[in-house]
């Protein structure tokens, strides 16, 4: 199937439950390629933690994974320009795009047009704000209005590049009474006219279904995959415990395991706990989103794919 008109077709959903796989079947029929739209695939080395699940690809080509190195930061602006460049050449090749994943701010960066500046650090108001605990940078995003997601909210990281880059964005940020001061701030992002004509598809299940996928993938990973063992392989090549932390679910409570921060057993449940939270804020973030056009089954996907493309 050709692609003149431009279409790209996005699929979401929360974790585990089997975007990749559809995405993959999708593909093979309508001549496609898949470019990934998760926040942790893109980092080599990361490969059992972020389910890359490679040999699920087959013979269909993927993009946008393995792209950046752990140890260093990853800007949503840089994601969004190189899915603008993937996007863009499977089109120029009259192919199918498939925009898959579950990181909802990076789905959103591509097919709403964030305009995004791709601003470099500040490290001494970095320094700054990373005495500040999560709970006064919470204080500060909402008193002045910025808009984040749920995840974001709750990554220090996150917040305090939210706060960057509303500083270079002409704002008035400074220090008064060991106190950050932001005036005249509105929004984080600012929309443009979206670059591709999307059609965007959603998987769901019952929140007891996901729970009980998560934990047999955690399960599998931890005793057949060799996640532990991945882990120890990011510090080797220099991936420091607070990035570690930063990363999140898997990555952050093997840390504290390696770290002797947490027994074995008490690890699992937590990280068990912390991503059926994980998979309920994605869902929380994607039903915001009238525009997805929630899958009842397979026959019925293809259909509003072929419909979509025709």
């Amino acid at each position: 199937m050709n692609n003149q008109n431009g279409k790209v077709i996005c699929l979401v959903g929360p974790t585990a439950s089997g975007k990749t796989k559809l995405a993959v079947k999708l593909a093979k029929i309508f001549n496609g390629e898949i470019v990934s739209a998760d926040s942790r695939q893109i980092y080599k080395g990361m490969d059992i933690g972020t389910g890359k699940d490679l040999a699920e690809y087959d013979d269909i080509s993927y993009h946008l994974i393995d792209v950046a190195d752990p140890a260093e930061q990853f800007s949503l602006a840089q994601y969004q320009k190189l899915a603008y460049r993937a996007i863009d050449d499977i089109i120029k090749r009259g192919k199918i795009p498939f925009l898959v994943g579950g990181s909802g701010l990076y789905i959103q960066a591509v097919i709403d047009g964030y305009q995004l500046a791709d601003i470099e650090p500040d490290w001494e108001a970095r320094i700054l704000l990373s005495k500040k605990t999560i709970k006064q940078l919470q204080t500060l995003i909402k008193k002045h209005g910025i808009k984040l997601n749920e995840s974001d909210f709750q990554n220090k990281r996150r917040l305090i590049r939210a706060i960057e880059i509303v500083k270079s964005n002409n704002q008035i940020i400074k220090k008064s009474n060991n106190r950050i001061i932001n005036k005249s701030c509105n929004y984080l992002f600012k929309k443009a006219n979206p670059k591709y004509d999307c059609l965007i598809l959603g998987i769901k299940y019952p929140k007891k279904i996901i729970d009980e996928r998560i934990d047999k993938r955690l399960v599998h990973r931890l005793e057949k995959e060799g996640m532990v063992e991945e882990v120890k392989r990011l510090r080797k090549n220099g991936v420091t415990w607070k990035r570690l932390d930063d990363f999140g679910l898997e990555y952050r409570y093997m840390a504290r395991y390696l770290k002797s921060e947490l027994a074995y057993d008490e690890m699992i449940k937590q990280l068990s706990i912390a991503s059926h939270q994980f998979a309920k804020r994605q869902m929380t973030w994607f039903k915001r989103d009238k525009r997805i056009k929630w899958l009842k089954n397979y026959k019925e996907t293809e259909k509003l794919v072929k419909l979509y493309l025709k």
